[in-house]
């Protein structure tokens, strides 16, 4: 959610003139994240986020905005796009793939979730997973194992030695992910704690569906655990995984195959995101508010979830 795109006041009245959304107040860049260009706007009649797409073409983002209105209208508290007064969602503005999407109230978590926050999500996420049986759309991850791989490789000739030899045996060790035999369906996939949305410990919406895509429901929550379930060394603490894991699993209990690949599963999905942070660090991209986040936070989650396992068992 940098700002790789600068939208002129005149260009954004005559694209929200295309809604009936009322005027445009004021508008300022959204400086969180690092894929989009994402402004919060302030008409007449309420407040919006505007997203510019930079890597996504209009069959894709069609898919995105699915799931959106997909979750809204099962209930799920999540981000629902304003549609155009000829009924569209999507529509293209400077040069770039654009929508408008109703601000939800609430502030992402900037700092360690609670105990409370994580039930919050683990919560959400079952009911997500069981409602998402019925989505009908299909798309591949984007960062699923093949891409996972080919980064690594890419990525290999900037590590030291020591990085090196881990990332080539996690490699080898991952090399199965594709064939496990683990529950598959629509995933947000990117369920950070700048994802959702609190007021205090209520949870008031899920944002940024924009990695949505068919992947094991197991990687969803990994993605999840691995952000919401850490102390402030930026490990697994006991109190916030045992609430998150207990209250997903009261709504989805885990398959006998989906435990015995939780740990390969919590590795990958470390994995993933040490790669892409490593990627935008090495070979960055430029914008007017980026944000490069810290690699070596996952890369140190990874070492702890190879050295040790978290257990399933919380009596």
């Amino acid at each position: 959610m940098s700002v790789y795109t600068e939208v002129e006041r005149d260009d954004l009245s005559a694209f929200l003139g295309e809604y009936a959304v009322g005027d445009l107040v004021s508008y300022q860049g959204i400086s969180d994240g690092i894929e989009n260009t994402n402004y919060f706007v302030t008409t007449s009649e309420g407040e919006f986020v505007l997203t510019l797409f930079e890597q996504h073409d209009f069959d894709e983002l069609n898919y995105f905005l699915e799931v959106m209105t997909f979750y809204y209208q099962h209930g799920i508290p999540s981000a629902h796009p304003a549609a155009d007064k000829q009924g569209h969602y999507l529509k293209k503005l400077c040069g770039k793939p654009a929508a408008l999407v109703l601000r939800l109230q609430g502030r992402g978590v900037d700092t360690l979730a609670t105990p409370a926050q994580c039930a919050a999500i683990g919560d959400v996420l079952g009911e997500m997973h069981l409602a998402g049986r019925d989505f009908d759309y299909r798309r591949p991850s984007e960062r699923g194992h093949e891409w996972r791989r080919q980064t690594a490789l890419h990525l290999l000739p900037k590590l030291d030695e020591a990085q090196a030899t881990m990332l080539k045996n996690e490699l080898a060790v991952q090399a199965g992910y594709e064939e496990l035999d683990l529950p598959w369906g629509v995933t947000h996939s990117d369920l950070f704690r700048d994802n959702a949305l609190f007021d205090g410990d209520e949870l008031k919406g899920i944002i940024d569906f924009y990695y949505a895509s068919d992947e094991y429901l197991l990687y969803d929550l990994a993605v999840a655990v691995n952000d919401w379930c850490v102390d402030e060394s930026g490990l697994p603490e006991p109190s916030r995984y045992r609430a998150l894991m207990q209250h997903y699993m009261a709504k989805r209990a885990l398959t006998e195959s989906e435990q015995a690949n939780w740990n390969l599963v919590l590795r990958a999905a470390a994995l993933r995101f040490w790669l892409s942070r490593l990627e935008d660090k090495l070979f960055p991209r430029e914008g007017e508010l980026t944000q490069i986040k810290d690699p070596d936070a996952f890369l140190k989650l990874l070492q702890h979830h190879r050295d040790h396992p978290l257990t399933l068992d919380f009596d």
